[in-house]
């Protein structure tokens, strides 16, 4: 199966044609999501005819267009349903109408964290399994769920969706959801210059010096022995793997795949939330298995064909 994919985020896109577990061709944008999507519309539309142009193909020979995107979805009328602050306009648009008069092609839209699993059980690090979890690890924390080889979705589209917005500390810290204490209001990438400014001794750690306090440099700081960023990335170790126990007593996975950029540092990251997971969850069918994800960005664009052939 050949298809358009498009991979939308809260700063770039990234659009695609790909056929069955390759990428043919793919292209990167920045865009701004203040400007709305409906701005946006037109030069995602003229980039995937692009590409498919340098692949000799047309959009007949395509068997949809996959649009993964952050926030809350309904895959069955492929209506945006909230965007969390991106996107705002995102919500009021009919993107199924849109590609219809643009491609004359049906469009699936679904979540971007579903998406990464989708195709990284497909053609990555979670082929083979029908039972599994996942987190991305990023500005924010998304999560993705299946069963029995099947995306869990529920009755509202949010089931197994929010895996970075389970409490992890009832006294924490305000989360953009609402919520108090989310993984993703612990240790994700927009709340971590929070966290580390809080921290004590931060205004003389080496962190303080960086331009930009981000997870490489916290892992890089980390490694060469500064203090405060060795204790803050264990916190946010700490943090990610009880999300992962959160995931793993919820929906009783086979494995939980870890996806994101701050998975450069997997090897600092999947032995401790391994262990963690061994030690912490009540399973006595057997151990979970702990997995980086293999795809990178290529995993949601990937994620196409599988949803296209749901």
């Amino acid at each position: 199966m050949r298809a358009l994919a498009i991979d939308l985020g809260g700063t770039h896109a990234k659009c695609a044609v790909v056929e069955d577990r390759k990428v043919q061709a793919a292209r990167h944008l920045d865009l701004d999501s203040a400007q709305g999507l409906n701005t946006a519309l037109p030069l995602l539309a003229g980039t995937l005819r692009e590409l498919l142009s340098e692949c000799g193909l047309s959009a007949k020979d395509c068997a949809g267009l996959s649009f993964g995107s952050c926030g809350i979805v309904d895959s069955s009328t492929g209506r945006f349903l909230s965007t969390n602050q991106k996107w705002d306009d995102a919500p009021s648009l009919d993107l199924p109408e849109w590609c219809r008069q643009e491609f004359s092609l049906p469009l699936r839209l679904e979540n971007d964290a579903r998406m990464a699993l989708l195709g990284e059980w497909y053609a990555g690090a979670a082929r083979g399994f029908e039972d599994v979890a996942m987190l991305t690890l990023g500005t924010g924390i998304g999560g993705a769920t299946m069963i029995g080889g099947h995306l869990l979705r529920g009755k509202h589209s949010q089931a197994g969706n929010l895996g970075g917005h389970q409490p992890v500390l009832f006294t924490g810290r305000a989360c953009t959801c609402g919520g108090i204490g989310c993984a993703e209001a612990e240790a994700g990438g927009w709340s971590l210059p929070l966290i580390a400014r809080e921290w004590p001794g931060f205004e003389q750690s080496a962190l303080a010096k960086e331009a930009q306090v981000n997870f490489e440099a916290l892992f890089r700081l980390a490694g060469q022995g500064d203090r405060v960023s060795g204790e803050v990335r264990d916190r946010c170790l700490h943090v990610w793997a009880a999300a992962a126990v959160g995931m793993v007593h919820a929906f009783d996975p086979e494995v939980v795949v870890f996806g994101g950029g701050v998975m450069k540092s997997a090897d600092v990251i999947l032995p401790f939330v391994q262990e963690y997971v061994g030690k912490h969850t009540w399973t006595p069918w057997g151990k979970v298995q702990v997995r980086a994800a293999e795809l990178g960005n290529d995993a949601g664009l990937l994620g196409a064909i599988p949803l296209l052939s749901e």
